[in-house]
């Protein structure tokens, strides 16, 4: 018997959760946990979701950042995803970095949004590694001319 395909669903709390949970339609087909940070707004829409809770602040802040590489070591080692999605921010950083590297992961990566006049750090440094990197609005591609344009999240 085949076993289903796992995915992570790796974001921070606000609008990059908003637009991941965009995509339910999708992602509730599959066996998946979360990574993201404890609030009123991922109580609300991960009520009944597997959820891993990072270290926040995560963007710019080198304590935390380290702290998430180690848990993501954790969380990836007991639930061997085949696939990460993120929409940002920080946390998915670290995520991506050793589910590449360490698991083979498949990742994808979409650019919120909101980053029309300049790239998001995030999207800068996970962008050469990625295996899709999506894009919700055509500006972007200036940053991320290899990106794909599947439509937008908001």
């Amino acid at each position: 018997m085949k076993r289903q395909i796992r995915i992570g669903l790796i974001t921070s709390r606000g609008g990059h959760l908003f637009q991941l949970n965009q995509l339910a339609s999708f992602w509730k087909r599959y066996e998946r946990f979360w990574v993201t940070d404890r609030g009123l707004d991922t109580d609300y829409f991960l009520k009944n979701e597997k959820v891993y809770y990072g270290f926040f602040p995560e963007s710019r802040n080198i304590i935390n950042s380290i702290k998430n590489l180690f848990l993501a070591l954790k969380v990836l080692s007991a639930e061997k995803p085949e696939v990460l999605i993120s929409s940002g921010a920080g946390i998915a950083v670290p995520y991506f970095l050793i589910g590449k590297f360490f698991y083979k992961t498949r990742l994808i990566y979409i650019e919120p949004y909101d980053f029309i006049q300049y790239p998001s750090l995030t999207g800068k440094i996970v962008y050469n590694f990625v295996d899709l990197f999506l894009i919700q609005h055509h500006f972007q591609k200036k940053w991320y001319p290899k990106a794909e344009f599947w439509g937008k999240l908001l």
